[in-house]
């Protein structure tokens, strides 16, 4: 990774409030265009490591540059350069739509380009969000999926490097949430935007991250893509299988090499294969379970 391609560069990162260490020696990186997703517990320190990122919360010790500045000592044209959708927050409910995206992008066109301050860029957005047809509706009359993909849009108004979602489909319901899901890959996509997610929903994870963290306790207890997370939980793989009427399951960390010893052995006696993979969920758990009983 050249130094050109790091957004975010932390190291040894730690908060303290009073006597007690809420964050200890995280470290990491994240590159442009990737989806990060930090998944933790409650109380693991996933909402201390936001805010002191988006320069929200000052830091105890450590390194941090998001962007090539610390966000501790940085200005408006860096803020400029950086999105965030927060799990809710409050507004004039009388702006329409569009009307209050126009009127943000004024504030953003000395940092960026004019272009966010121009009227098509707005209708840009709002299409993008799914919206076109709300544009002039008051803010105030959008239901929960329609406000949170407005939220995304205000987000993005500045055409931002990075972006910041935290819990970002928290009380949507499924059909606002898939739509959530597929905006958040549209701008994956594009590969020049950085996101940096926070949620509970396991399976959210999965579907959007490139790469997912664990932290708990403060401590990030595992980093890598779910199959990267998924080996190092030895023993999770479940291969099933029926031979002379009898169901048979084994547990392999190497299932491939295991469902091969089987059709070398019993050949075409072997039916109704199935290799039960450890899940996110699984491995989240583990890795979870693992981290508190090395801290007892």
């Amino acid at each position: 990774m050249t130094t050109s391609e790091v957004v975010l560069d932390v190291e040894g990162l730690r908060m303290r409030y009073g006597p007690a260490d809420v964050l200890h020696d995280v470290t990491f990186r994240a590159r442009r265009g990737e989806v990060v997703c930090l998944l933790g517990p409650n109380g693991a320190g996933k909402t201390t490591t936001i805010e002191i990122l988006e320069g929200f919360r000052m830091r105890s010790a450590g390194r941090v540059e998001v962007l090539g500045t610390d966000p501790a000592r940085a200005g408006e044209d860096w803020r400029a350069r950086v999105g965030v959708v927060l799990q809710s927050w409050r507004d004039h409910g009388k702006w329409r739509v569009r009307e209050l995206l126009e009127h943000l992008g004024r504030y953003y066109a000395a940092y960026a380009t004019e272009t966010v301050a121009r009227p098509w860029w707005a209708d840009r957005l709002i299409a993008a969000v799914g919206l076109t047809e709300q544009a002039e509706h008051k803010i105030r009359t959008l239901s929960g999926g329609q406000r949170r993909r407005f939220d995304v849009a205000v987000g993005l108004v500045g055409r931002p490097e990075l972006v910041f979602l935290d819990e970002p489909t928290a009380g949507l319901d499924p059909v606002a949430r898939r739509a959530f899901h597929e905006l958040v890959l549209e701008l994956a996509a594009e590969g020049d935007t950085t996101i940096l997610l926070t949620t509970h929903d396991l399976a959210e994870a999965e579907k959007l991250a490139d790469r997912i963290m664990v932290l708990d306790g403060g401590r990030i207890v595992a980093d890598g893509t779910v199959a990267q997370l998924a080996r190092q939980i030895a023993g999770q793989d479940e291969v099933r299988w029926t031979r002379d009427g009898q169901r048979f399951a084994r547990s392999a960390t190497e299932s491939t090499r295991l469902v091969f010893d089987l059709f070398k052995q019993y050949g075409e006696e072997i039916e109704d294969l199935e290799v039960r993979r450890a899940s996110l969920e699984d491995t989240y758990l583990s890795l979870v379970r693992q981290a508190e009983e090395g801290t007892r």
